[in-house]
Parts: structure tokens; sequence; C-alpha cells
């Protein structure tokens, strides 16, 4: 039975080391929002499931063998006759990234249902899912649907990160998907921008009780540089983000659910939970990469200690 199970789609992506249409050099590594979430929970010592199909190439061999090397179970990963997708990032500001995405028709999204019934033959404690891979086609959103159902007939938690991507599908394409399925899950994630995809209401406010009232347990606002809250029928908390040079927010967010996760499994209080959450994603922010900044247990409290330690 494991802790967490996750699914849809992991790229290749290559890291370009300038401008790509300068040609150069680039680094080849793998990404993808809920890959990035796995390999967080597996740093910290919690046993995840990955389900998701890759192509019959090298691409989908580097992918087994990255989340493999990480701790995360990829029995559930099937090779499908469409190609491995690919992402490339190009860092063209400071603080700027451009991506570009080659996924239509890609392995990912032929994702579906019998995909994920046969993940659920050890049903998980808690079900993570994404509207990245609602948007991927009817396929990966039937899949989703299946897992939540699955899930709640376990009585396995349900945790939905909003993750809205604009370049996949519309807002108003979005919202309806994304309201229908918050109202099913118990924790709820999203950027301070993205609430309104969710819920239903004028403001902040009103959008988190319309989730707790259609009985959500808790809603997570993720604010960035201003921190993150958490509210729940009793409380309403907020803390501000740790202090780290910024180097590479990219999987700056899926970090931080990797470390909710990881207190609401270690049976943190909400407060923990938050902590926690904002350590891990201030961790993958001070480094490169979707995932490759993501903290181990013994490293969450290299944050407290003071500039010029050296840990020996």
């Amino acid at each position: 039975m494991p802790d967490v199970l996750t699914l849809g789609e992991v790229m290749a992506c290559l890291r370009a080391d300038g401008q790509v249409r300068l040609g150069g050099s680039a680094r080849i590594s793998v990404a993808g929002a809920e890959a990035n979430v796995a390999v967080g929970l597996a740093r910290l010592g919690h046993g995840v499931v990955f389900v998701g199909a890759v192509g019959p190439d090298q691409l989908g061999e580097l992918i087994r063998r990255t989340l493999r090397a990480e701790g995360v179970g990829i029995q559930a990963i099937r090779t499908d006759p469409a190609p491995t997708g690919i992402v490339v990032f190009e860092q063209r500001l400071a603080g700027v990234t451009r991506v570009d995405y080659h996924r239509r028709g890609s392995a990912g999204a032929a994702l579906c249902v019998s995909d994920v019934r046969e993940a659920f033959a050890a049903p998980p404690r808690i079900l993570h899912i994404t509207g990245v891979t609602l948007a991927l086609g009817e396929g990966p959103a039937q899949a989703v649907r299946a897992a939540v159902d699955l899930a709640r007939a376990a009585g396995a938690r349900v945790c939905l990160d909003v993750n809205h991507r604009s370049r996949l599908w519309s807002e108003a394409s979005a919202r309806p998907v994304l309201t229908a399925l918050a109202a099913r899950a118990d924790i709820v994630i999203a950027s301070d921008d993205e609430l309104a995809l969710a819920a239903a209401g004028d403001d902040e406010v009103s959008r988190v009780r319309s989730l707790l009232a259609e009985g959500v347990a808790e809603v997570v606002v993720k604010r960035g540089p201003a921190g993150a809250t958490v509210f729940t029928a009793d409380q309403t908390l907020t803390l501000p983000a740790r202090p780290v040079t910024a180097v590479d927010v990219i999987g700056a967010g899926d970090a931080f659910v990797a470390g909710y996760l990881s207190g609401l499994l270690d049976g943190l209080p909400p407060a923990g939970r938050l902590a926690r959450a904002i350590t891990t994603g201030a961790f993958a922010v001070a480094g490169h990469g979707d995932w490759e900044g993501a903290p181990t247990r013994a490293e969450l409290s290299m944050l407290d200690l003071p500039d010029g330690t050296a840990v020996r």
C-alpha cells in the first residue's frame, strides 16, 4: 500500500544553456508536475507510485531510470507506441524562463482508465492529481476521474493541485472541469490567481468558503514570495516564505505540494504541514531544475543554519 499514488505525463526535459534559436548546448533530464511531486515525496522517505506512459525510445528509458533512481515506484508506467514528449526550457532573463512543449500525440497523452485501474490494485493513502493531466485530452481526463472514484471508494484522500496551464486550455474551458473535481477533493491547492478556477465566488474568502462548504477539508493558497495560507473549517493560518536567493522558480509549486503532503502523511497539524511545504518550496527555488533541488528529510533543517555554515 503506497503512501501516495499520482498520475500524469512525465517528459524528457532539455535545459538550454543559452537562447535556443542561437544553438549551443543543453542538459537533458526529466520533468512533469506530478513526477516532480513524486520525487519530492520519495526524497522525504515516503512510498510513491507514478502512473503514466512513455514511448518505446531512449527518452522513455531515461524517465524510468531517473524515477527509479529517486525511489519512485515505476511499476505502473506503461510503454506506449507513441513517442515520449519533450519540454524545452530557456532562461531568457534572470527570473524569466521560456518553455516550449512538444507533447501533441505523445505517449503521456495516451494515459487511460485501464492504467489507473491496474495501479489501484494496492490503493494509496493519498491520490494526488493536477489540472495538467486533465488538460491533456479526454483519455487522461477520464483517467483522473476514474482515479478519484477509486480513491474515494478505497477511503484514500484526494489532493488536487489546480496547476492551470494556459497553453493547454483556456480558463473558460478549465473552470467547469476543475470546479467539479475540486468539490470531490479533500485538499485543494492553488496559487492565489488560480483559486477562481476551482470555486465559485467573487473573492478569495468566498471561494474558500464555497470549497469548505462542499466538503473540502483543507484549502491551501500559494502566494509565491509572500508565503502561503491554509484554510480549514476551524482556522486560517498564513506563513511567510523562507528567505532564500531564488535561482530557478520552475518546480517550486510541486516541491511545495510534496512538502505539504509529507507533513500530512507524518501526522503534522496544518501549521506543521504548511511550514514543511514552504521549506521544500524554498529548497526548489534555491537550485536549478524541476525536481533536482528537492530536499531529503535530513536536509530540511539546513535553511535554519546561518549563512557561511559548512556542514561537515
